[in-house]
């Protein structure tokens, strides 16, 4: 067993807590573990990192991508401690752990109501933040040559100093399963995450909706196509858009994206078939419709008074990036609208239970924003706090009462994390020492296409 330097964490480090924390074991390892500045924010907030180990080959990894999945920030502080009380992970496999202690802090800090609990999806969503598109760090909308914002320009420099065997980049499930994706199959390690999932309770989700069209490689283990420049619509449903996942594949870089659960719902890892896919496809279609249609609505009452809010443009973006595609995502669900241009590949009972999660979670995300718009304009004239309340409160219900989803403490959370990215990293370890065709001259440049038509 490994033995923690720092306290264990039972709740979500804040933007500060990470810094304190890092800097504490620095101290206590000065001889093991440095700590610097790669960027700053565009609040001018330093972008952190711990690296641990003196070894040639450079493993990175990113917390902090979204700015509403705060647990890859324990998550690095976990490796970190790891790395530091086990030689084999470091002198033993000639390696350096880089640790990027947060990519987007400005977006944490806008997350803070939440962060230390307590716990419940209504606290969450009421609080929540995720910004614009145009704003979130790992999307290169225009390529990396065209990147302006300083976190997304700060990564692509590190990528480009560390050129890393491995990248991994932490995320969050806010309600769902746990899963992995990967620019290069990693063999075995879809029982390895089994294992870790069984030991400490992790649903794994054998269909996120972000791989509807992707390779599985495992159960709850995809590959990455490669990437295509995107519309709003791919990029708000992670598709292989242009992304600092794939900027380092000229190094020869395995990437791997690995995600975490705050809420966990069983069924998201029940792979047998359907009784009736079209049914429930138009029920989960038809209800994303209807509850757009009434957050339109509501947005188009408040907008005339909340745009003067203080900071309302950063709140505003990411309501209007919802409202623009969930339109288009239900209908792409809809069997009677399908014009059979990208036919739905076949789905599970797994499936079907996380697109009535993504869609439950794109209005949730839409309800909460605006929420936080009416809170920070002071005024409500005309009377939407008590009916956004309503529907977050509705909403939230079918998650936990319907979906059955159920908190999964912070530190299992932190610990299941931790425990694929080190699995990753003994298998990325074997896969670049044999070799891999990753610098194939024009590899990554097709368009991605659906999986079962690849």
């Amino acid at each position: 067993m490994w033995r923690c330097a720092l306290p264990p964490l039972l709740r979500y480090p804040t933007v500060d807590e990470l810094a304190a924390r890092a800097s504490a074991l620095v101290a206590r390892h000065p001889g093991g573990a440095r700590l610097r500045t790669v960027g700053m924010s565009r609040a001018g907030t330093p972008l952190w990192l711990l690296s641990v180990g003196h070894g040639t080959r450079q493993a990175l990894v990113v917390a902090g991508p979204h700015a509403n999945e705060p647990v890859g920030g324990g998550t690095v502080l976990r490796l970190a401690e790891r790395a530091l009380a086990d030689p084999l992970l470091t002198e033993g496999a000639d390696a350096t752990w880089n640790l990027l202690l947060s990519l987007d802090p400005d977006g944490l800090r806008r997350n803070e109501g939440w962060l230390h609990g307590p716990y419940t999806l209504g606290r969450h969503f009421r609080n929540f933040f995720r910004p614009g598109f145009l704003e979130q760090p790992e999307w290169l909308p225009d390529g990396a040559d065209a990147v302006t914002l300083p976190e997304t320009r700060a990564l692509l420099d590190v990528q480009d100093e560390l050129r890393p065997f491995l990248q991994c980049s932490l995320h969050g499930v806010d309600v769902g399963g746990g899963f992995v994706e990967l620019t290069h199959d990693l063999p075995g390690l879809a029982g390895r995450v089994a294992h870790h999932a069984a030991r400490l309770g992790i649903p794994r989700e054998l269909g996120p909706y972000d791989t509807l069209y992707w390779p599985v490689l495992g159960p709850a283990v995809f590959r990455i196509p490669p990437p295509r420049r995107g519309d709003l619509a791919a990029a708000i449903t992670e598709a292989a858009v242009e992304s600092t996942w794939y900027h380092p594949h000229r190094y020869g870089t395995v990437t791997a994206i690995v995600e975490a659960p705050m809420w966990g719902v069983t069924a998201v890892e029940d792979g047998s078939p359907p009784l009736d896919a079209a049914a429930v496809l138009r029920g989960v279609s038809r209800t994303l419709r209807h509850d757009t249609q009434r957050l339109a609505r509501l947005f188009a009452r408040v907008r005339p008074f909340v745009t003067a809010a203080p900071d309302a443009e950063r709140l505003l973006a990411p309501v209007d990036d919802y409202l623009l595609v969930c339109p288009g995502i239900a209908d792409s669900w809809d069997p009677d609208v399908d014009d059979g241009s990208h036919p739905l590949p076949p789905l599970s009972t797994a499936h079907l239970a996380a697109l009535r999660i993504s869609g439950r979670r794109l209005t949730l995300r839409t309800a909460g924003l605006l929420h936080q718009l009416v809170r920070a304009a002071g005024t409500d004239p005309v009377d939407a706090l008590p009916e956004l309340d309503r529907l977050i409160d509705e909403w939230c219900a079918d998650y936990r009462d319907d979906c059955g989803a159920r908190w999964i403490p912070v530190q299992r959370q932190v610990e299941y994390q931790a425990r694929v990215v080190q699995s990753v990293f003994e298998l990325a370890g074997r896969h670049t020492r044999v070799g891999s065709r990753s610098g194939e001259p024009g590899w990554g440049s097709q368009a991605a296409v659906p999986m079962h038509l690849e």
